[in-house]
């Protein structure tokens, strides 16, 4: 009987794999790769945490998507709807934009992190351009999906926002009138940055993010070692499954119940609905653009893009600025690092200035 119900199974098994002709040993050598053991701390993990928030974004997200109406007339109303009368709607939502904070500072934190390690030193150049597109695409995400609610204070910071883009040398007004759907923020606006958010931008997450894996896994992990640090030899690595695979989902499982407890506690709120006739006192974007807004009341509006568009410029290429300087004037590794934590600073300075200003 029991030969029987073997060979029965083992038949199954055949049948299967001609119908998927799958070389499972794939999936074996990848689950027995080697992770350096500097992995073992979570703050090493970010790039984990990244992935494991931008799923809870893709899930809420789609959830919010059927009963979000993205039309001007319509979109407060579906938001107080969401959450105000569907059943947990408030709670998926509260979760959305917890996860989109978080999802912002992990990033952040995992760039710091990259940048502090030289884990975008030769040969990782690429993925560190790739690391960079994703930020902006977060941030991006960030953007449209604030503006999406459709309140005052997300409608008059999409102005702002459109405002600065036209700004751009060159591209600026061909991009403000694409974002806008028109010279100025209408009907069209508000359906191109849902599209923008559900469509687009999802689209080139998932592209980067495959490319991004792409390449950590043909490199592989940057073993990191520290001054003064002894590790035995039969420690330095241990297995991605399931040693690691573990770390991360307990991770994992910590990070939604934070997300939780905060959604429960400190639920998504809802402004007075967008009225393009009454500019609001004081207008404030989300946190994350705290350093552009500063810088803007600081300088000017053309003084201020071109300022940021330089920043940017220079930490995407950073990789080859630096290798250049080290080749031509002997640049110290001792010098990015100080630099690293100048514009840290400054960063953090403009954004806890804009957060107390009035």
């Amino acid at each position: 009987m029991n030969n029987k119900a073997s060979a029965s199974k083992t038949g199954l098994i055949n049948k299967l794999d001609e119908m998927f002709p799958f070389d499972w040993e794939i999936l074996r050598e990848a689950g027995a790769e080697p992770v350096p053991h500097h992995l073992k701390k979570w703050w090493f993990c970010l790039g984990g945490t990244v992935l494991y928030l931008f799923i809870i974004q893709v899930i809420t997200g789609i959830a919010l998507t059927f009963y979000y109406v993205p039309f001007p007339e319509e979109a407060y109303q579906s938001i107080a709807t969401i959450t105000q009368e569907i059943r947990f709607g408030w709670f998926i939502r509260s979760l959305h934009r917890w996860a989109s904070n978080f999802l912002i500072v992990a990033l952040f934190l995992h760039m710091f992190r990259v940048y502090f390690t030289g884990a975008y030193r030769q040969p990782r150049q690429l993925n560190w351009l790739i690391g960079f597109m994703l930020l902006f695409i977060t941030l991006s995400f960030g953007f449209t999906g604030y503006s999406l609610v459709f309140e005052q204070m997300s409608f008059w910071g999409a102005t702002v926002a459109t405002n600065l883009t036209e700004a751009v040398p060159f591209v600026g007004p061909t991009l403000a009138y694409f974002l806008r759907g028109g010279p100025v923020i209408g009907d069209n606006t508000l359906t191109r940055f849902f599209i923008l958010h559900i469509g687009v931008l999802p689209t080139l997450a998932f592209i980067f993010i495959g490319l991004h894996i792409l390449l950590i896994r043909l490199h592989g992990v940057t073993e990191l070692h520290f001054e003064g640090e002894t590790v035995p030899e039969e420690k330095r690595f241990f297995r991605f499954l399931p040693d690691h695979v573990i770390n991360e989902l307990m991770l994992g499982v910590l990070l939604l119940y934070i997300l939780t407890i905060l959604s429960l506690i400190f639920p998504a709120g809802l402004g007075t609905p967008a009225d393009p006739n009454i500019t609001p006192e004081h207008i404030k974007p989300e946190w994350y653009f705290y350093f552009n807004f500063r810088l803007l009341k600081l300088t000017s509006l053309n003084v201020s893009v071109v300022f940021t568009l330089f920043l940017c410029l220079g930490i995407f290429l950073w990789p080859f600025i630096e290798e250049f300087l080290q080749k031509k004037f002997k640049f110290p590794d001792v010098l990015s690092v100080m630099l690293g934590l100048v514009f840290i600073l400054i960063f953090m300075l403009f954004t806890l200035w804009e957060s107390f200003a009035l």
